[in-house]
């Protein structure tokens, strides 16, 4: 009895690419939601931003905003999906230094640890790419 290892492959490599494309959406979901967010209520971002002592808060607000959103926007459609990724990742951990360390209150600990669980899934997908269902995949 033989095995058809390359049915069995091209099954594996469909699913993994399906898992990925999921993987991709539900990562950058919150991204183009925050992004859109804070691009459309830049003097509330500004003022938050102002608050935690940033440099420049408006355009810091917006460069942020854009971020987030072309960042978001390429993850979600598998664009230059390892660079995205990475980008995000750096972006993800600087925004838990930033907005996320009075761990003495737990939801703020919990925040900076939802971060680090969603850097973890850029780390997957700089490492992975995007998979088959991409725009990635489609350049070759």
């Amino acid at each position: 009895m033989s095995i058809n290892t390359s049915a069995a492959g091209a099954g594996t490599a469909s699913n993994s690419s399906v898992t990925i494309l999921l993987g991709r959406i539900l990562l950058a979901v919150i991204f183009l939601l925050s992004g859109f967010g804070k691009l459309t209520a830049i003097s509330g971002t500004a003022a938050y931003f102002g608050g935690l002592g940033l440099p420049a808060p408006t355009a810091t607000a917006v460069l942020v905003g854009l971020i987030e959103l072309l960042g978001g926007l390429a993850i979600l459609v598998g664009f230059q999906t390892r660079v995205a990724a990475w980008v995000l990742a750096i972006f993800t951990v600087a925004t838990g230094l930033v907005a996320h360390t009075g761990w003495a209150d737990q939801m703020q600990m919990i925040q900076f640890l939802k971060n680090l669980a969603i850097t973890g899934g850029f780390l997957l997908l700089a490492s992975s790419g995007a998979g088959a269902y991409s725009i990635d995949a489609k350049r070759g």
